[in-house]
């Protein structure tokens, strides 16, 4: 079914307001997923602070062209939606999970990451950061680490102190 001008006025007004408000886009392609792995996969981007929104190529070109992204803008082929949200790192990890769960029907076309587009491995690359709680665990371990050591030489000390009086 054709979409009115009004239609299309909202959408387009829609998907300027994504490029608008996201830390990063991703562009993804989903084709044959049933619509129960689609709501799931929806209900759980929603749950990560990701919107996901699908939407007519030529609209979407359209507002790309209106903000005048840096670089090269990837293929837009077959299917199209947005995945976006303020965390730099959030859509593309989480479309990548689906990536990886229903091989060969939701694939990573691209994105734009501060400010400038971004390849599908570019993107794929960018997904394999860890959320930003890993990071400070991983931060938090590396600076108990020599405060651990320090402290299981202190106790040994103390052991053979003991062992011998």
């Amino acid at each position: 079914m054709a979409l009115t001008k009004q239609q299309k006025r909202d959408v387009f007004a829609k998907v300027q307001h994504a490029f608008d408000e996201a830390g990063s886009v991703v562009f993804v392609h989903a084709k044959g997923l049933p619509v129960g792995e689609t709501q799931g996969m929806r209900r759980k981007l929603r749950d990560e602070g990701v919107s996901y929104y699908v939407a007519k190529k030529s609209l979407i070109k359209r507002a790309l062209e209106a903000k005048g992204y840096e670089g090269a803008q990837p293929e837009l082929e077959g299917e199209l939606a947005l995945a976006w949200g303020e965390d730099l790192v959030a859509p593309a990890r989480e479309v990548q999970e689906f990536v990886t769960s229903t091989v060969g029907k939701v694939t990573i076309l691209g994105g734009i990451f501060e400010g400038r587009y971004m390849s599908a491995t570019e993107m794929s690359d960018i997904a394999s950061i860890p959320s930003q709680q890993t990071l400070y665990a991983q931060f938090v371990n590396i600076i108990n680490s020599p405060i651990q050591g320090f402290v299981m030489s202190l106790n040994q000390i103390a052991e053979k102190k003991e062992a011998a009086a």
